[in-house]
């Protein structure tokens, strides 16, 4: 028998990294196993490489509208492969980035596939690009298992992909040259960003989503103003659509239906972006009886699988399949297997952000949903255009939308959509956390010139306090 861990964690995303340190600083005997890349699909192939690729994207429009901003930009053009360079760039810095905080906290990082073959128990394979000199595969002990294996790109019934025709987001991160026409079937944040990065760049974009509004999840209202700043810049949207057919070929010939009509689509790439499913084959979970439900490990606020010693955090163990969450989510497991008595996570203050241009971004319940729960809701919005620093940037379109209870004066929800969206939500986060009511937002002083303005202009419009509309 090699090492016995406290603590032996199955994935090395978001979640799992995370996790080991956390573990490792509660003083726990901890241990990490990974296949192919620490950080996990995140730093390598999602949250941070896709975001290296929509900044040139976003640096290229600049660029397109220079002289909106009194300068003369000319024969600029790009490079998709330098583009692309880049991206792999920043997730190389941050690969071995994680790397070092392992090393610095003490974690053992296991290379290999792992197999839970009974509790307490864990057998790893060898991983064929395992680092010289690297700890791998061995049979190994710990007293908690933590499963954090993330999820994978879904695949629809004639719509599997196939890394030449149809991508998923790994060929799409990647491509060696930029699509002319571009199918991208599902509008989700992945979708979306996708769509929203070729389009910048200059391929013509045909977005497909079988519900009838596009970003499902965020408040209709916001998702409306969204879909008409990406058709302004020259997406083409059919939402209650779903692909019926594709004839691949040197270019795909797409069926889609839509209004009772079936359209044909040529393109010379189809992304599918339809969501991900666990990865929850090959662990031992099955053998284990360790219950799961649809392709997701069932646990409970703390982690807990129903198998004693054996828990999930993280996308594995199901919605939002967000990589913050999967952070948080495996902190408090590992507190609570310390015995530090951690509070549950409230999922409906775990904030969504979606990297387009424009920027969306969410938390807690959208007006319909709160409507919906029999609250009494007071609304309020307040638009880009009033606010100067949004003006002053070049950048009036968005809104920014607040969601209170007319009776208590509790934050149900924020929604917004416009330039850096993604990084103003935080301060709604951290406001329905602190069980912010609105009459303590009134009286918060926001710096002025600034974006955050608009937060304070929302609540006070929910209340008939607006001052600059």
């Amino acid at each position: 028998m090699a090492d016995t861990y406290d603590v032996l964690i199955i994935g090395s995303g978001p979640g799992g990294y995370v996790t080991a340190i956390r573990a490792a600083q509660l003083g726990l005997k901890t241990a990490v196993v990974e296949k192919a890349h620490l950080g996990g699909i995140c730093l390598n192939w999602g949250c941070i490489p896709t975001k290296a690729l929509l900044r040139s994207a976003e640096v290229y429009d600049h660029f397109k509208h220079a002289k909106d901003y009194g300068l003369a930009a000319k024969d600029f053009s790009f490079d998709i492969a330098k583009v692309v360079e880049r991206s792999r760039g920043v997730s190389k810095q941050l690969n071995g980035g994680v790397g070092m905080l392992l090393k610095k906290n003490k974690v053992d990082v296991i290379w290999g596939t792992a197999k839970i073959t009974a509790p307490g128990k864990v057998d790893v394979k060898d991983a064929p690009d395992a680092p010289k000199g690297a700890k791998g595969g061995g049979s190994y002990a710990a007293k908690n298992i933590i499963v954090a294996t993330g999820a994978r790109p879904r695949a629809l019934p004639g719509l599997e992909p196939d890394k030449e025709n149809i991508w998923t987001y790994f060929e799409a991160m990647v491509p060696k040259e930029l699509p002319k026409k571009l199918l991208v079937v599902g509008s989700g944040a992945i979708g979306i960003e996708f769509a929203s990065f070729f389009n910048s760049m200059g391929s013509e974009v045909t977005v497909v989503e079988v519900m009838d509004q596009i970003l499902p999840v965020e408040d209709v209202e916001i998702a409306k103003l969204a879909r008409k700043q990406l058709e302004k810049q020259g997406l083409k949207i059919m939402t209650s659509a779903k692909v019926a057919k594709i004839e691949k070929g040197r270019t795909q010939k797409v069926s889609v239906e839509a209004n009772g009509k079936t359209e044909t689509i040529e393109v010379d790439k189809v992304i599918s972006a339809v969501g991900v499913v666990g990865n929850i084959e090959g662990l031992g979970l099955e053998e284990l009886g360790v219950k799961t439900e649809r392709g997701c490990v069932v646990i409970d606020d703390f982690g807990a699988t129903n198998v004693k010693g054996v828990y999930a955090i993280g996308d594995v163990a199901g919605p939002p399949m967000l990589a913050h969450k999967a952070e948080h989510e495996g902190v408090i497991c590992v507190e609570a297997i310390a015995g530090k008595k951690p509070h549950p996570m409230d999922k409906g203050k775990i904030p969504g952000c979606t990297y387009c241009h424009p920027q969306v971004a969410s938390v807690g319940l959208t007006e319909a949903k709160a409507k919906a729960a029999g609250r009494e809701v007071k609304v309020g919005r307040f638009p880009f255009i009033g606010n100067g620093k949004a003006i002053a940037l070049g950048a009036p379109d968005g809104l920014v939308k607040t969601v209170f209870d007319a009776k208590t004066g509790e934050l149900l929800g924020a929604h917004m959509v416009g330039a850096e969206v993604t990084e103003l939500i935080q301060g709604f986060v951290v406001a329905m956390n602190l069980e912010t009511t609105e009459e303590e937002l009134i009286h918060a002083v926001f710096p002025h010139p600034t974006l955050s303005e608009m937060m304070h202009e929302s609540v006070l419009d929910a209340y008939g306090r607006a001052i600059h509309i």
